[in-house]
């Protein structure tokens, strides 16, 4: 048997067949993929939780910086589910009160935290430092991406005959990650694609990368992405390579926004030219199905959420989502669109007790494993 999961369970009905429906979607509807951080936790890159201890007990940010983190963390005290991303967006929120304050030239330019006050800069600073520890965090210590070459062979060169893609069909992936395992994955395993990144190691933002005839992929960073740096003057990402230090300033902007950053970050480039392109990969070509695979995510983005609900509600039945969730009963905007008679049948949820689609719901007594994206990529090579 295979290292990892026993997947047995998955050869029975009507598990087997809830599988096969999966494979026959991905083969009869042109694909796209939105992956969360679940989708890296099997390479021993942080969840957002561990990433918040991470940030607040590693020591990598100053004094202010942390006090001003661990104030807004007990200002969350009683959530039911927060984390850095959180975090970070508070403040960010905080941020541009203080800006806006400034730029007005109101008397009283500073924010009060806890018990203390601070001006914009302070704030900044608190920013770039908790994106740096971020950043850090998820590049220390070298990682294994077999799991993920796995995965993107067998989305692009499937051996088993009759699962290959339709020809000319290139796939989209929907990253909520910063970190670039996909990237990785797709150029190890020797498959054209654009993340909107002119060049090579080194490089800049250039949109029109996506449109290139005879790519197999595209890659949109929704959040950014821990290579992408912004220079002074340019809120455009460049990739940098990491032995080169930019002018001016040898610890340079990363340019991520975390999830629940509203909507000032979201309307800047190059997130707004993002957030576009993913609306148009959840749109189905004239006359086309298409099927968008989701897992590793929490369904905790209201934003993302939102984008979804549209893209069902404006797809005339084209547009089936395939969710993966470890819960074992539907809740949330899973069992909304569950128990929504316009939506239900364009929605297969894959949980770790059950199977939902339309009326039909299949429970499980066992754990069915299908869910972890590790298992969901040995499925994809045939494996049960």
């Amino acid at each position: 048997m295979p290292e990892g999961d026993d997947l047995s369970v998955l050869n029975d009905d009507p598990f087997k067949q809830a599988v096969s429906q999966f494979e026959e979607l991905l083969v009869q509807s042109r694909p796209a993929f939105l992956l969360g951080a679940g989708c890296s936790k099997c390479v021993g890159i942080p969840l957002a939780g561990e990433l918040t201890s991470h940030v607040l007990r590693k020591g990598t940010l100053d004094e202010d910086s942390k006090i001003i983190l661990e104030s807004i963390e007990n200002q969350f005290c009683g959530a039911g589910y927060a984390q850095i991303e959180d975090y970070l967006s508070e403040l960010i929120d905080l941020l541009a009160i203080a800006e806006r304050r400034r730029v007005r030239g109101a008397t009283r330019q500073i924010v009060s935290i806890g018990d203390r006050e601070y001006v914009a800069e302070e704030l900044r600073n608190a920013v770039e430092q908790i994106k740096q520890a971020i950043a850090s965090a998820i590049e220390s210590g070298k990682i294994s991406i077999e799991t993920h070459r796995n995965f993107v062979a067998a989305v692009h060169r499937p051996v088993r005959v009759g699962k290959q893609l339709q020809a000319g069909d290139s796939v989209d992936y929907l990253i909520l990650n910063y970190d670039t395992i996909i990237e990785d994955a797709l150029a190890l395993e020797k498959i054209s694609y654009s993340d909107g990144i002119e060049g090579g190691v080194t490089g800049w933002w250039n949109p029109q990368t996506f449109d290139r005839e005879g790519l197999e992929a595209r890659v949109f960073k929704l959040h950014g992405s821990i290579n992408w740096y912004e220079e002074p003057g340019d809120p455009l990402p460049r990739r940098v390579s990491p032995n080169i230090k930019l002018r001016g300033n040898d610890r340079h902007k990363i340019l991520i926004w975390p999830a629940s950053t509203k909507y000032r970050e979201t309307q800047l480039e190059p997130f707004a030219q993002l957030a576009d392109r993913a609306r148009g990969a959840m749109r189905p070509e004239l006359g086309r199905q298409r099927a968008l695979v989701i897992c590793g995510y929490s369904f905790r983005d209201e934003h993302i959420n939102k984008e979804l609900e549209r893209a069902l509600q404006e797809s005339k039945d084209k547009l089936t989502v395939v969710a993966f969730t470890h819960e074992d009963e539907l809740t949330g905007v899973l069992q909304a669109w569950n128990e929504n008679e316009t939506l239900r049948e364009q929605v297969l949820i894959f949980g770790n007790r059950g199977f939902f689609h339309g009326e039909t719901k299949e429970s499980s007594d066992k754990d069915l494993p299908w869910w972890k994206f590790e298992n969901i990529t040995r499925i994809l090579k045939g494996e049960r």
